[in-house]
C-alpha cells in the first residue's frame, strides 16, 4: 500500500496535467443540443420513427461523481435512459464510465421517486442504452461492442456486473446507412473530415478550420450552423486544438517536476531508484503483452506522449 501511494506521488506532475484537461468535443454537443436534432439522431441509431421532440427529455449532467466526467448527451425517451458520448480518441474504458454514470442516474431517480429498495415490490428502472460515436484516427470497425467485463481479471463475461457500450465509427465512409438516416451526423462527419484533411496539408489549425467552414458552407454542409455561428464554431475548435498543444508543450515540464518530487520522497521513505522507476516497468510489461501505446495510456491513465516518451527511452 505504501509503495502504491509513493508511486502516485512520484508522478504527480503529469497526473495533474491529465486531470486539468477538460475540453470535451464541444462541437458535437453543440450540434445536437436541440431536441429536434437529438431526436433525429436517436431515430437514426435505433431505426425508430418518433416525431414529437417533446417526448424527449434531456438530462445531461455537467459533472458526474468524483471523476469530474463530462458526458456529452443523455436523455430519456419512452422507458429508455440514453447516454451518447463522442470520442475522438479510442478508449476501452467507456463501459466503466457508463457504469458510473448510470449508477448515479438510477440513484437520483430512486431518491426522486422515493422508491423503497428494501421493500418487497420490484423497483422499476428505465432501460439503459449507451452509444459511443467515434471519429478518431485509429482504425475501427463500423460497429463494435465494448464490455465492462473486458476489464475484469477473469476476462469477458465473468463477474456479476456488465455494461455494454455500442461504438459507432462516424468517420467519413463509415456507417453509410446511419449517415443517410441522420443528415446532421453526416454533416458533422464531413466537416471534421475537411478539417483533418486540411491539417494533413500542414495548415495551421485556424486556417484549417476556416477553410473547412468555407468549403462546407459552399457545399451546403452545416450551412445553417456555420453561417450563424461561424465565430463560435471557430472558437470551440481552436480552444480544443490550443489545449491539446498546451498539453504537449507542458508535458515535459510537468513530467520532470513530478519525477524529481518522486525521487525526493522516495529517498525519504527509503525506496530505491528501481522502485521509483515502477512506471517504466509497467509500460514495458504491457508492451510485452502486445498492447499499443494508446491502450497503455488509457489503462495507466497517462498522456499518450508520456507512454511514447518511455517507449523511446527504453528501446
Amino acid at each position: 500500500m505504501a509503495k502504491h501511494i509513493a508511486w502516485h506521488k512520484m508522478y504527480f506532475g503529469w497526473k495533474r496535467l491529465r486531470t486539468n484537461r477538460k475540453y470535451k468535443d464541444r462541437l458535437f454537443r453543440f450540434l445536437f443540443q436541440e431536441k429536434k436534432d437529438l431526436l433525429d439522431l436517436y431515430n437514426a441509431v435505433n431505426e425508430s420513427f418518433y416525431t414529437d421532440p417533446n417526448e424527449l427529455e434531456i438530462i445531461t449532467l455537467d459533472d458526474v461523481i468524483f471523476m469530474k466526467m463530462k458526458n456529452d448527451l443523455s436523455f430519456m425517451i419512452s422507458d429508455q435512459l440514453n447516454l451518447y458520448e463522442h470520442q475522438s480518441t479510442f478508449s476501452p474504458n467507456m463501459p466503466l464510465r457508463g457504469l458510473l454514470y448510470f449508477a448515479r442516474q438510477y440513484e437520483g431517480l430512486i431518491v426522486q421517486r422515493k422508491d423503497n429498495m428494501y421493500g418487497s415490490k420490484l423497483v422499476m428502472l428505465p432501460t439503459p442504452k449507451y452509444v459511443v460515436f467515434y471519429n478518431g484516427k485509429d482504425r475501427q470497425e463500423d460497429k463494435s461492442e465494448l464490455l465492462l467485463s473486458d476489464a475484469f481479471e477473469a476476462g469477458p463475461g465473468s463477474g456479476c456486473l456488465e455494461c455494454r457500450a455500442l461504438m459507432l465509427n462516424i468517420n467519413r465512409g463509415h456507417n453509410k446507412e446511419l449517415m443517410e438516416r441522420c443528415r446532421r451526423l453526416w454533416e458533422y462527419s464531413e466537416f471534421v473530415s475537411e478539417v483533418n484533411e486540411n491539417l494533413r496539408q500542414n495548415m495551421s489549425p485556424k486556417t484549417a478550420i476556416m477553410k473547412a467552414i468555407d468549403t462546407c458552407i459552399q457545399s451546403g454542409i452545416l450551412e445553417d450552423v456555420l453561417l450563424k455561428n461561424r465565430a463560435e464554431v471557430l472558437h470551440m475548435l481552436l480552444t480544443e486544438y490550443d489545449e491539446k498543444k498546451h498539453m504537449r508543450d507542458t508535458y515535459k515540464e510537468g513530467y520532470d517536476e513530478g519525477k524529481q518530487a518522486g525521487y525526493s520522497e522516495g529517498k525519504q521513505a527509503g525506496y530505491s531508484e528501481g522502485e521509483q522507476a515502477i512506471l517504466e516497468k509497467l509500460v514495458q510489461r504491457k508492451l510485452q503483452q502486445g498492447k499499443k501505446a494508446e491502450v497503455i495510456a488509457q489503462e495507466l491513465e497517462l498522456e499518450i506522449e508520456v507512454v511514447r516518451k518511455i517507449m523511446t527511452r527504453t528501446e
